[in-house]
């Protein structure tokens, strides 16, 4: 992390040797001249080096040796660069460190231990030292000439990987949040809605970023602003934020009170269910959540830093899926069909449905009339839409860990539907 330099963006830029760093189209010679051409006057180079960065040193969400040396750089563009490069630079920060990682891992935050985990499996060290068994085990010259380049590769930062090669990038911008937090107080609200946005994706700095998040939500009057640090703070904070976030359930502002809704159905349905002390908040979020898929709030302003990738009514259903069983009506219809065509959303949504609806084994034989209306009609639900078969099965496979039926025709049978349609 570059800090001594605050005041000067690209102070250090020719101390690296770049030459040696890789991007998508081999060397990073090319990277300082970009940074410069992106803090210039020249609208048009400034716009051509913009470009040149996000296709090489991120390119198609990929990651390389390059990509971490840069971060230090971006972050002091953010917080001291020229006011025209500073929302970019912020933009370039989030996707360095998570790519899209918002589509595929909300509701429920992004898991850096399962990351770390895999990332670890296969190390530049640990993928130089392979490739050298392969290249020593080879007699062809050109697999043995692949062999030793991939190698060198390796022993250069580098690694085929992507859990191991992007964690270095995401690492990068985790040692920047400290310096770059203050941007939470900065007089214009994209680069503070900018800063929120980045900081939802780094769980383990929590217990630093929260109390910032909260502090900006008692002084924010930007709608969007207060909306992403709800969420954000919903997806990083713990169970002890619900008491602080219940109020904004009521705020007069649709975006905020979707916020509110989106953060507490987290956090009331991470590491363990809603209990009896939670009805309250439960019922006043299934509502809000509920209101939110028919008539979504709009967050215009900065559509790059907008979760779900803009679809705030289907984060409004991937959320509600995990409460869909303490809803007063059969809410999961209405999930699926703000969900639409994203079958992997879909199955993600059923599955969590399932899940707290049926949190253990049932008995073998369990008559249908034996549980709850609310699971029955998540059960009658599965059994009439599914998704079935799809990514993976995982509908199917929750229905068999529970020792349900878990094909169509037998869950039918087992739920009493004779003819596909919807529960009432």
């Amino acid at each position: 992390m570059l800090t001594e330099h605050d005041h000067c963006p690209l102070a250090g830029l020719d101390d690296i040797d770049w030459e040696r760093l890789h991007h998508a189209y081999g060397s990073a010679y090319d990277i300082p001249d970009q940074l410069r051409l992106v803090c210039g006057d020249n609208e048009e180079k400034r716009k051509s080096a913009w470009l040149h960065l996000f296709n090489t040193i991120f390119h198609q969400g990929s990651r390389y040796t390059s990509s971490a040396a840069a971060v230090p750089f971006f972050a002091r563009i953010a917080i001291a660069g020229p006011g025209h490069a500073r929302p970019t630079a912020l933009e370039m920060l989030t996707r360095l460190a998570i790519d899209w990682h918002d589509e595929y891992t909300l509701p429920a935050g992004i898991d850096t231990a399962t990351w770390r985990a895999a990332a670890a499996e296969n190390t530049p060290e640990k993928m130089a030292a392979w490739y050298q068994e392969q290249r020593d085990a080879e007699d062809d010259p050109d697999r043995r000439r692949f062999y030793e380049e991939a190698r060198g590769f390796c022993l250069e930062g580098g690694t085929p990987d992507a859990a191991a090669s992007t964690l270095p990038s995401y690492d990068a911008v985790r040692a920047e949040l400290t310096a770059l937090c203050p941007l939470l107080d900065d007089a214009d609200p994209e680069i503070r809605v900018r800063t929120a946005y980045l900081l939802a994706w780094f769980p383990e700095e929590g217990s630093c970023t929260v109390p910032k998040l909260l502090a900006q939500l008692d002084r924010e009057s930007h709608t969007q602003v207060a909306a992403t640090a709800l969420v954000a703070a919903g997806l990083v904070g713990d169970r002890s934020l619900v008491p602080h976030f219940r109020p904004y359930l009521i705020a007069p502002d649709p975006l905020v009170r979707w916020g509110a809704a989106i953060a507490l159905a987290r956090l009331l349905t991470t590491g363990r269910r809603p209990s009896a002390g939670d009805e309250g908040v439960v019922a006043m979020v299934i509502e809000e959540l509920t209101q939110a898929i028919t008539t979504p709030p709009t967050a215009s302003g900065v559509p790059e830093a907008v979760f779900n990738d803009g679809d705030l009514g289907g984060y409004a259903a991937r959320s509600l899926a995990p409460l869909a069983v303490h809803a007063p009506r059969p809410v999961l219809p209405l999930i699926m069909d703000a969900l639409g065509a994203n079958t992997a959303a879909a199955a993600e949504a059923v599955t969590a449905a399932l899940q707290n609806a049926l949190p253990g084994a049932e008995q073998p034989g369990t008559p249908f009339i034996d549980l709850g209306e609310s699971t029955q009609h998540i059960l009658r639900c599965v059994a009439a839409r599914g998704p079935w078969g799809e990514h993976e099965t995982p509908v199917e496979n929750y229905l068999r860990t529970v020792g349900l039926p878990d094909t169509r025709p037998s869950l039918y049978a087992y739920v009493q539907l004779t003819a596909p349609h919807l529960p009432s």
